[in-house]
């Protein structure tokens, strides 16, 4: 009888057709347009959804496409490649030092831009985690603490013995402030301090600060808008110390605007002292005569050619409110595309405007760090609306201190007054500002002169720390200059 052959399976043969979908077609000739075996495959899987031919046992009769085998005798890896090893870097001892001077330089140099810093070890120049390493096997033992002979914690005592508790309660007694011990009940003496109305807390809002963040997320330049009347009161240094921590490869740049309503020693002076944090512009914001603006796009256009790997860099606009922010855009546009007015919140969300093709500018709305000032010091910073202002004729006083009488009498015409009440009146007198009975209506007249100082007619600024043996003659004619400059309104 004949053996009959048992039949192991389908044998496999390559297919010689010359079909667009057989993958084992001829090799086809070089410069073609013929798809290739791993393409025909890919489009296979998708024809099949990636599925194997199973016969009735569930033996796979013809597999997937991605069921591929390996030939006998062939490893299946991945060729090693040279980028594997691009961040381990070994260097002397020597070189590590070179490095860490000459970075540290270039790290505190305001006017010099570190470019692609994740690609650099900058966490070489703080050793900040490996002295901050708290060794607690120092402390307590693996064992007392984990594991089957592990201690419960003890309590933490202060002396050993009676001795070093005696003298614990000695120091204690001696370095005892009545005034921090918050335990001691105390008598009501009738003072308390007043809440501060919702009024004098604009800018400081959840939806504001968001707004601020979001700014800055989006920029790789920063410009800081400052008064050039009082460039620390409106500096933010909150701001500061957040992007130096947090947003390093980010740049930061102060603008100095309103610098027509100063002498110019002033602003020269101020530009100095800024400059040694961050670069610093003087800058005058208006559509048809201003000042530093060419300075200002020569700057973000720098900055455009350091950043050649992105398409466009965007430039947020950020300081306090009613400082020039929304002025600042519309002058490097030429024409008004953002709102302005001499209030503070005019600006309610951020705006992107185009100033160039690869240059894009965002308008933040007004943020104020709670620094603790006065309800007086935050109306005439020009955070808060003087017309929602009640008692305007409380904060008149201050404005009497910081502007010369000289420059008051020539805006008001009046010549002498002997309080702040007494001149309120004889400004109402002269403006026919009155109530019922020929009474002066002092509120209203207040609420004037606030709005007068915030838009600068009332010239006023905060002077700048003077150099060391320096001389006043300078400061004296230009303020004698500045008093000619401001005649009677």
């Amino acid at each position: 009888m004949a053996k009959t052959r048992k039949k192991s399976g389908p044998e496999k043969t390559a297919k010689k057709s010359n079909s667009s979908m057989n993958p084992d077609r001829p090799k086809p000739p070089a410069g073609s347009n013929m798809r290739d075996k791993a393409t025909v495959n890919r489009l296979k899987m998708y024809k099949s959804g990636g599925k194997a031919v199973r016969n009735r046992k569930g033996k796979i009769v013809k597999p997937a496409p991605f069921q591929s085998s390996v030939a006998s005798g062939e490893v299946a890896r991945v060729a090693p490649n040279r980028k594997w090893f691009g961040n381990t870097r070994v260097i002397s001892q020597n070189a590590l030092q070179s490095f860490q001077d000459e970075m540290g330089k270039v790290l505190n140099d305001p006017y010099k831009v570190v470019m692609r810093q994740s690609k650099l070890p900058l966490s070489l120049l703080n050793d900040k985690v490996q002295s901050a390493r708290v060794h607690i096997l120092d402390t307590e033992s693996f064992g007392t603490t984990f594991g089957p002979k592990a201690q419960r914690k003890r309590p933490n005592l202060k002396a050993a013995d009676m001795k070093g508790l005696m003298e614990a309660a000695q120091v204690s007694s001696e370095t005892y402030n009545e005034e921090k011990d918050m335990n001691l009940v105390r008598e009501d003496d009738g003072e308390r301090v007043e809440a501060k109305e919702t009024l004098f807390t604009k800018g400081q809002s959840k939806r504001i600060w968001n707004e601020l963040y979001k700014v800055i997320d989006s920029s790789e330049v920063v410009i800081q808008v400052l008064d050039a009347r009082d460039p620390i009161g409106t500096r933010s240094t909150h701001i500061e110390s957040f992007m130096k921590k947090e947003k390093q490869h980010k740049h930061l740049i102060f603008v100095l605007n309103k610098c027509d309503l100063v002498p110019t020693w002033v602003t020269q002076r101020w530009v100095t002292v800024l400059s040694a944090d961050h670069p610093t512009l003087a800058f005058h914001a208006s559509v048809t005569n201003p000042f530093g603006k060419g300075a200002l796009i020569n700057l973000l256009r720098q900055f455009a050619k350091l950043h050649t790997d992105k398409k466009q860099i965007s430039v947020g606009v950020i300081g306090y409110p009613n400082v020039g922010k929304s002025s600042i855009i519309n002058t490097l546009r030429a024409k008004k595309v953002c709102n302005v007015a001499p209030i503070a919140g005019e600006t309610k969300v951020w705006q992107y405007v185009t100033l160039m093709r690869r240059i894009y500018l965002i308008d933040c709305p007004g943020v104020v760090y709670p620094s603790g000032d006065s309800e007086t010091e935050i109306i005439l910073k020009g955070v808060v609306r003087v017309e929602n202002v009640k008692d305007a004729a409380c904060h008149i006083p201050v404005v009497l201190e910081r502007v010369k009488q000289e420059y008051i009498a020539k805006t008001y015409k009046v010549s002498s007054w002997n309080d702040p009440t007494d001149f309120l009146e004889q400004v109402a007198q002269r403006t026919g500002k009155l109530l019922k009975g020929g009474e002066a209506d002092v509120n209203t007249v207040a609420k004037m002169i606030l709005n007068d100082f915030q838009r600068g007619k009332l010239p006023y600024f905060v002077a700048p720390p003077s150099k060391e043996g320096e001389s006043n003659s300078e400061e004296t004619k230009d303020e004698k200059k500045a008093a000619s400059k401001f005649p009677p309104l």
